[in-house]
């Protein structure tokens, strides 16, 4: 049952892809609620709230049976009147402002439709906010896709035949397996039997018959641009003004057009050197092997349904990579790193690693935000993707060259990062200070996890940390800060100690005019936490300093009166 507070929380956060807000100053018909319904269950799930403006403001629902609304029979009337059948979670709340009705909704793992035959699904508009939409026999498709429930890829072309795969596309496939060191088993086959062994052919009548997977791997470039006409890849590099320089669109066999992409990466991947010892180490302004995972998974994941294309778009200060469609069902930017690999293509994910172009784990988001990392850049930004497309920001821009020294020389010494310690240390060296509700967030873990890390990096005495137990807060080590050779950024980091805090709050206590001050005036004085500020003030309290007046959030304290 949805709870005040609950609907409160919903109601503030606005209309998202999963939250409907529906007038009922006019009382809204039962075909729109079932309208409703389908859509959301043929989208990600959600919840409607019927007697909600679209503002936010409460108006209240109207009875629906008599003089209440009974959620039996709202729930029974929902499931009779959608095809397949909807189950639902009915809640009538009764709010201050007015009544209201919410239908939670969850996803439904096949077409849903009206009785009356209305099939309609959930999008975001140009301005941002959601809206219903027919849900035409291509999204469905692209649905099921999202769900896991069709492998596209797989599918057979049953107008092709195995002339329709280019001779030249099976040498070069070979190539990359012994440049990748891929499944070198796969070199002495003819090829009928690479393409069987990767599962890109099957036998009809007797024949060979690419499927789609196949034909994007080994076709004839003309057959593709017929065949799989959403199959397109731009490379562009764009100037300060936006401006587009290059405009480079392939439609030729994946592995060639990656080869294109690469080499125009290589070419415009500027380094810079730093010196360690004897050594010369080159700092490129993007990670070649973060940038061609980025890549790989642009082409691999994204959605062959949809008529939209792969972009890559290299700016003056970062890259921008966007693939069409949206996550997988169940993967967001929040659990990125750990969830499990849920390829949208499975038989060309399969295909891709037995090559060598993706990690056999499938794992790649850890190369991606690695390349980023380890040069004291931030980490990559997925920000911008939604439900149409996944999008990935990877900042250029100065790298840190003493940062990229410093993770070079532990791998070096036998004593590399993973990657959670990397993000933290990264952090730190951007933010400058980080607590553990941030290091559990960040890489995206139980907070257990994280304080391992951080004990981790105490002890090895990479991060300090300062303030009580509940309210740690950490910052890279003085050691690492002379390292880095900024010994000025730990002071800034450290902050002031405890006798400087102490005088700061007796003279800000003798300029002020009320001669009164606040647990959040001291935080903001000595940028510390409320509660490190709370914990000084108290002791400043018990050594009869000063004296606290009032409770609560109308508390302050001043200068203890002397007899």
């Amino acid at each position: 049952m949805v709870t005040v507070e609950q609907l409160n929380d919903i109601i503030a956060k606005g209309e998202q892809l999963d939250v409907e807000f529906k007038s009922d100053r006019r009382t809204m018909p039962d075909r729109e609620i079932y309208e409703e319904v389908v859509s959301m269950a043929n989208s990600k799930g959600g919840v409607l709230l019927i007697g909600v403006e679209d503002d936010g403001a409460i108006t209240g629902a109207h009875p629906r049976h008599g003089d209440v609304t009974d959620p039996p029979k709202l729930q029974s009337a929902i499931f009779n009147n959608t095809v397949p059948s909807v189950n639902t979670r009915i809640s009538v709340i009764r709010h201050d402002m007015g009544q209201v009705i919410a239908i939670e909704v969850d996803p439904y793992p096949e077409p849903c439709a009206t009785k009356s035959g209305k099939a309609l699904h959930r999008t975001i508009k140009s301005d941002g906010k959601p809206e219903s939409v027919p849900f035409y026999p291509r999204d469905q498709r692209s649905r099921r896709v999202d769900l896991g429930l069709l492998d596209f890829s797989a599918q057979v072309l049953e107008q092709l035949t195995f002339a329709d795969l280019d001779p030249l596309e099976f040498e070069r496939l070979r190539q990359e397996i012994v440049r990748l060191r891929g499944d070198r088993s796969l070199l002495d086959l003819s090829n009928e039997e690479v393409a069987k062994a990767l599962r890109l052919v099957e036998t009809r009548h007797g024949k060979l018959v690419p499927n789609v997977a196949g034909l994007l791997l080994l076709g004839r470039e003309n057959v593709i641009a017929d065949v799989i006409p959403t199959h397109q890849v731009h490379f562009q590099v764009l100037d300060a003004q936006a401006n587009v320089k290059v405009n480079d669109p392939f439609r030729s066999p994946l592995l060639k057009t990656l080869q294109e992409i690469g080499s125009r990466f290589a070419a415009r991947n500027e380094e810079k050197e730093i010196t360690i010892g004897m050594l010369r180490l080159p700092i490129p302004d993007y990670s070649p092997s973060g940038f061609r995972e980025a890549v790989n998974n642009a082409v691999l994941h994204r959605d062959y349904t949809r008529l939209d294309d792969v972009y890559i778009q290299m700016h003056h200060d970062h890259m921008l990579i966007a693939s069409p469609g949206g996550f997988p069902e169940g993967v967001t930017i929040d659990n990125l790193l750990v969830h499990e690999p849920k390829p949208r293509n499975p038989r060309l994910a399969a295909a891709f690693k037995r090559i060598g172009l993706v990690e056999q784990t499938g794992r790649g988001v850890d190369r991606i935000f690695e390349g980023q990392l380890r040069y004291g850049r931030p980490a990559p930004d997925y920000a911008r993707s939604d439900s149409s497309g996944v999008r990935v920001t990877l900042n250029g821009g100065e790298p840190s060259l003493k940062f990229a020294s410093f993770v070079y020389e532990e791998d070096k010494a036998g004593r590399p990062f993973i990657l959670d310690e990397l993000i933290v240390l990264n952090t730190l060296f951007v933010e400058r200070r980080i607590d553990a509700d941030h290091v559990s967030k960040a890489i995206q873990k139980g907070a257990s996890e994280g304080k391992r890390v951080l004990e981790r990096l105490l002890e090895r005495g990479l991060i300090e940390a300062r303030g009580e137990k509940r309210a740690r807060i950490y910052h890279l080590a003085a050691a690492l800060y002379n390292r880095l050779e900024d010994v000025s950024g730990y002071v800034r980091t450290k902050g002031f100690d405890k006798i400087q805090q102490h005088q700061m709050v007796l003279s800000a206590l003798a300029a002020r005019k009320d001669k009164r001050i606040t647990r959040e005036d001291v935080a903001d004085l000595c940028k510390i936490t409320t509660a490190q500020a709370y914990h000084l003030l108290k002791k400043m309290s018990k050594d009869n300093e000063l004296e606290l007046h009032g409770s609560g959030r109308g508390s302050y304290y001043m200068l203890k009166t002397r007899n």
